[in-house]
């Protein structure tokens, strides 16, 4: 019998002695809680990290014990609400010249590490990324809510304060680069992204949830969607204005059985 690991982040603020300021977001820790809450649910067994317990090691380490574990067949399912942002691309392998991150307490985790921790996954593994995150269309590399927008609430670092965090970290993020294996990591498990927004975009902060996040829930509708993520994604789609438009996406092996699932079916 299959089984289903979750891991559910939500980082409504960041350590300013590394980042420069707090980033205070609202509804990225009831995105996480929503969830995780979706994953019991569904028979999963994991655990959630917020705010301070939401730092580098700690989502590292729950991250490679999963690959460890699982096994084909099986299911991880990964989701992250917070800040998104970008670093220079220190090894070339980004057309644009940055690698997206996601803004973790303590510091970011890259792409391209993303990339590797997906590498270490055994054949026949799916694995689940939900990022309501800014810059987030690559994450993974190769009653009715009234939601409203505004450009006061995007869960993005500004360019300056972006820009400081790098300088003042460099050598630590070019570190994080230059210890990566060379080689293009060989993704056995098949990794299917559900992203808030595109990599020019942003992803949008709500009092409650995020954007994503809550048409998310009400295109899920506790369950009783019952189309494959082809359509769920469509359905989100549908919902969300042109500012930002949700990101369906897989690296790594072709899984036919994946693609017709029921979203988060294990």
């Amino acid at each position: 019998m299959a089984q289903g690991l979750t891991l559910n982040i939500g980082v409504n603020f960041i350590d300013a002695k590394h980042y420069g300021s707090d980033g205070a977001l609202k509804g990225c820790v009831n995105d996480a809680k929503a969830m995780n809450h979706l994953a019991l649910g569904q028979g999963f067994k994991g655990q959630i990290l917020l705010n301070e317990s939401a730092k580098r090691e700690n989502v590292i380490r729950a991250i490679n014990q999963a690959a460890a574990s699982l096994q084909a067949g099986d299911i991880f399912f990964i989701s992250y609400s917070g800040h998104g942002s970008r670093v220079p691309d220190t090894n070339r392998d980004e057309d644009d010249g940055m690698d997206e991150s996601w803004c973790l307490y303590d510091a970011q985790l890259l792409d391209d590490e993303l990339n590797v921790f997906w590498s270490r996954f055994k054949a026949g593994v799916r694995i689940l990324v939900v990022s309501d995150s800014c810059h987030s269309g690559t994450i993974t590399k190769p009653a009715e809510a009234e939601i409203t927008y505004t450009q006061q609430t995007p869960r993005f670092l500004p360019l300056k304060q972006m820009q400081e965090t790098w300088k003042a970290n460099e050598s630590f993020y070019a570190s994080l680069v230059r210890d990566l294996p060379r080689a293009t990591p060989d993704i056995k498990a098949s990794v299917r992204l559900l992203s808030g927004c595109q990599d020019n975009q942003y992803s949008y902060d709500g009092d409650q949830n995020g954007a994503f996040t809550t048409q998310l829930l009400q295109v899920w509708a506790d369950g009783r969607f019952q189309g494959n993520y082809q359509q769920f994604h469509k359905k989100i789609l549908a919902r969300m204005p042109a500012i930002q438009s949700p990101n369906h996406s897989v690296v790594g092996m072709s899984d036919p059985h994946f693609d017709q699932q029921i979203p988060f079916e294990i």
